[in-house]
């Protein structure tokens, strides 16, 4: 039987990068990739050309504009304009060119501001959303329920998978459009090579945070790609390590992996953002799928990953 063909959208960015390399390593010779240069996916008929003329038979839709907190506030009209876009053109494509099975990435960032902790997937719009990254969020439930609505009315095979915060190779590392981690690992190399005496966190440092490694996404993506079905999950099925860090500790971790040894100052004028956020990853666990790369096995390799590409700082909020 001919191996499937399977196009990863996004793979340059965060997630899709890492899907790629798993790809590659697992010997898949049919991966279908498109820079934004030779595909824009916020063009529907440029979409539909594309998968005309590739047919794949396999979707990972991770390409997104994405960005922090600060990006969310700046820039919302991009980030739901963009996504929405993006998700559209992307799904029904899917559908219109016979595509056998897409993985969609949302975000956790879809969970009301103050779900239940850990956050199961019944909690989905069951409350408001975190304001400082609503739009993105808005999006992302869109992305979820359309994958739904196809999956009812034309019998689709669209998995949602909601990964938690990521971090990794390939991430942004911009102060104004970074996450968490990359952001806090940026500052702390700073403060080390120009000998502060204080690392500068934004916010209280008690707000609790679950992170993952980048490639247990990507294991997470192939094991759904292999072994899972659409009705096998629901609507949307929550991807992480099930583990939380208050950002203190989680500024600690990076402060001993980059070799930083000044003291923590928190800057209580910045946003905290949701007090907590951690998964409920039960149901995943149950189906047979784990996050195996923990926290402080994780960081170093991220901070090689910023030193390679520091003189290269990635723009604010991107289409990726």
């Amino acid at each position: 039987m001919m191996e499937e063909s399977i196009y990863v959208a996004g793979h340059r960015g965060l997630a899709g990068s890492a899907v790629l390399r798993l790809l590659q390593r697992m010997g898949h010779a049919r991966v279908i990739t498109a820079s934004r240069q030779q595909l824009d996916l916020t063009v529907q008929s440029d979409v539909n050309t594309f998968f005309e003329a590739r047919r794949p038979s396999q979707v990972v839709l991770a390409a997104a504009t994405v960005g922090g907190i600060l990006a969310n506030a700046e820039r919302p009209a991009d980030f739901i304009r963009d996504n929405l876009a993006i998700q559209n053109n992307v799904i029904d494509a899917c559908f219109r060119h016979g595509v056998r099975k897409l993985v969609f990435l949302g975000s956790s960032c879809i969970y009301p501001k103050f779900a239940p902790q850990p956050i199961p997937e019944s909690a989905l719009l069951t409350g408001a959303l975190e304001p400082t990254n609503e739009a993105y969020a808005i999006a992302k439930i869109a992305g979820i329920k359309t994958c739904a609505a196809y999956n009812r009315q034309h019998g689709t095979n669209y998995l949602s998978l909601m990964p938690t915060n990521l971090y990794g190779p390939g991430d942004n590392y911009d102060p104004r459009g970074s996450h968490v981690l990359p952001a806090l690992i940026r500052r702390a190399h700073e403060a080390r090579v120009s000998g502060q005496s204080e690392l500068v966190v934004w916010g209280s440092g008690t707000p609790r945070r679950e992170l993952m490694h980048v490639d247990d996404l990507a294991s997470a993506c192939v094991f759904a790609l292999e072994r899972l079905n659409a009705s096998d999950i629901g609507e949307c099925i929550n991807v992480g390590t099930g583990i939380d860090l208050t950002i203190c500790e989680i500024a600690e971790t990076v402060m001993q992996a980059v070799g930083y040894r000044g003291r923590i100052v928190f800057d209580t004028s910045k946003p905290d953002g949701t007090p907590r956020k951690v998964l409920d990853v039960s149901a995943l666990r149950r189906l047979g799928w784990n996050a195996r790369i923990a926290l402080q096995d994780g960081i170093p390799s991220a901070y090689q990953d910023f030193l390679a590409r520091y003189a290269k700082p990635d723009t604010t909020a991107r289409p990726i």
